[in-house]
């Protein structure tokens, strides 16, 4: 942010120049947190954005924060089914989620799976190669792009086809922020198996729908062992014989893991997993552990499970930064009774 809140809009300007400039960051403003987020491939890549923008804007004065990683919400097991109803008390929705099955998963993200594909061909893609059932592989309704689906499941339900479109909007806006930390939700499979709707299409309009699906969605989640994933960077280092230990020591110290070690010659070259988070600072650590003889190389490789022990301390941490309220709110919140 700027130091001068004046400053505001011209620095909403650069970073929508600086964005043309460099296709490879992001730049996301929230009016609504007074979040501005810069995304990057890395520290440094951040840290050259951060000088141009200060560049750029002829002495600008920015307050930056530490660099921030990117979490998803996900789900290791079937919630309930969750009934939510409309504002209006007019309609009602039941919803079940389960977590997606790991080939879909690979399919949407090798672009073999989307939702421009056309029914016939998801159909098709989801028998063949994900060994889906035709009754489900059938009634996909959307495809969401942090790797979700819907899938009505319903049967002859009154007016509903009126409504796709809003419930397709629904399931997004629910998987777009998770209710565990505002973060996107990946990896879910959301079932609609039952409905009720008012005959007055006045009274089932976008405003009564989308939230109802969206409390729905979020009352299953939360009852269906909900888990926060991190981004896990695959890295390998090629360092001379005598460092290796350092190196991999530095690793495991990192919450890593070293999955080959291969001599050619006198080097070394190391293999490894290691999370996101636990690379700020790496190339100090890492020339200090060796000397400034090592040489290395990060790249995303998947997702994974944030550790049991540090995961209620990485939510509380991004609820407060957010300015979220501390408690994760309980499924009751979002799943009605009567």
């Amino acid at each position: 942010e700027p130091k001068h809140p004046r400053e505001l809009p011209r620095l909403v300007d650069l970073m929508a120049r600086l964005a043309i400039d460099d296709p490879n960051l992001v730049t996301t403003i929230n009016k609504e947190t007074g979040e501005y987020l810069l995304s990057g491939m890395g520290e440094l890549h951040l840290e050259i954005a951060v000088k141009f923008l200060k560049q750029y804007g002829g002495g600008l004065e920015l307050l930056t924060s530490r660099p921030i990683v990117v979490y998803r919400e996900s789900i290791a097991g079937t919630g309930v089914v969750a009934m939510a109803k409309s504002p209006n008390k007019h309609s009602r929705f039941w919803i079940q989620v389960e977590p997606l099955e790991q080939n879909v998963v690979e399919l949407m993200e090798k672009g073999d799976l989307f939702e421009g594909m056309g029914r016939k061909r998801i159909d098709g893609v989801l028998r063949k190669e994900a060994g889906w059932s035709a009754k489900e592989a059938r009634n996909v309704w959307a495809l969401e792009e942090h790797k979700n689906i819907l899938l009505d499941m319903t049967k002859g339900i009154q007016y509903l086809r009126e409504v796709k479109e809003t419930v397709n909007s629904g399931f997004r806006w629910a998987a777009k922020n998770g209710p565990l930390s505002d973060e996107p939700i990946r990896g879910m499979k959301v079932k609609l198996l039952d409905a009720k709707l008012h005959e007055d299409p006045v009274h089932r309009g976008p405003a009564q729908i989308m939230p109802a699906v969206k409390r729905a969605v979020w009352g299953s989640f939360l009852t269906a062992q909900p888990i926060l994933s991190e981004p896990v960077y695959k890295i390998g280092v090629s360092v001379p014989q005598q460092f290796v230990g350092e190196v991999t020591g530095l690793i495991t110290r990192k919450r890593g893991r070293v999955t080959a070690s291969e001599q050619k010659g006198p080097i070394t070259m190391i293999t490894g997993f290691l999370p996101v988070a636990e690379t700020f600072g790496l190339s100090a650590d890492m020339r200090s552990a060796t000397s400034g003889h090592a040489f290395w190389q990060t790249q995303f490789d998947h997702w994974e499970k944030v550790p049991e022990s540090i995961a209620m301390e990485v939510i509380a941490e991004i609820r407060k930064r957010r300015g979220l309220p501390e408690d994760i709110p309980k499924p009751n919140k979002f799943i009605d009774t009567a």
